[in-house]
């Protein structure tokens, strides 16, 4: 690739990730624009999140508010809700998550293709929320499925789901095609679908995915 006519030869790696930033404004003033396979690929799924449109409590007004025209989500290319779980590839859990909606929600998971991502809205996809010592609401959605984004409150305004995503974003764009930093979707061993919890004689079976959430281990020390 040479810079003018007759001047030296530049040798770039495409397959690299990381491009000299000065390197790069030099070739865009000449009318040369160089980038990777992976800043390319990341920029492509980045900027076409589509939201599966579907909202469980207050929160997925929060949700709705998000995608008119004060805010604008639009800007972000994820104003195509889609009815279908099979178009979508983001899921924003919004609202409580009780025992008898798990099973759906874990379902309508595995039913989205990869790559997919989850944003967990508020405080009861978090945790449980105000409901957290029911014995119907789920403590957290991130029990049975992986959760990308978490965002505190109850109900969190418009302004934090617009800065979830763009915290997903950035994540997408920093991921690296190889590597052991490499997404979900691009690790073979793991899977894309995970067991759907079915209704016990006294909760839900299994409690929780094994596979993404462990219970945290207590460690009661004794006089020494």
């Amino acid at each position: 690739m040479g810079l003018a006519e007759g001047g030296p030869l530049l040798e770039i790696d495409l397959g690299h990730r990381m491009i000299d930033e000065g390197l790069k404004r030099e070739l865009s003033r000449q009318g040369v624009f160089v980038t990777s396979l992976e800043e390319l690929y990341n920029w492509g799924r980045k900027n076409s999140l589509w939201p599966l449109s579907f909202g469980l409590a207050c929160c997925a007004i929060e949700m709705i508010a998000t995608s008119m025209a004060r805010w604008d989500l639009a800007r972000f290319g994820a104003e195509v809700f889609r009815p279908s779980p099979r178009q979508a590839d983001l899921m924003i859990v919004a609202g409580t998550v009780t025992k008898k909606m798990a099973p759906q929600v874990v379902r309508l998971y595995n039913q989205m293709p990869e790559p997919k991502y989850v944003i967990a809205m508020g405080a009861c996809a978090i945790s449980g929320g105000p409901f957290k010592q029911g014995y119907n609401v789920l403590k957290g959605i991130d029990r049975f499925i992986p959760v990308d984004i978490h965002i505190p409150g109850c109900p969190p305004r418009p302004e934090a789901l617009l800065h979830a995503f763009m915290t997903l974003q950035q994540k997408i764009d920093e991921q690296s095609l190889t590597g052991q930093d490499r997404p979900r979707h691009l690790v073979a061993e793991l899977p894309s679908e995970f067991p759907v919890p079915q209704f016990g004689a006294h909760d839900l079976e299994p409690p929780h995915n094994s596979q993404i959430w462990q219970p945290p281990s207590v460690i009661r020390g004794g006089k020494s």
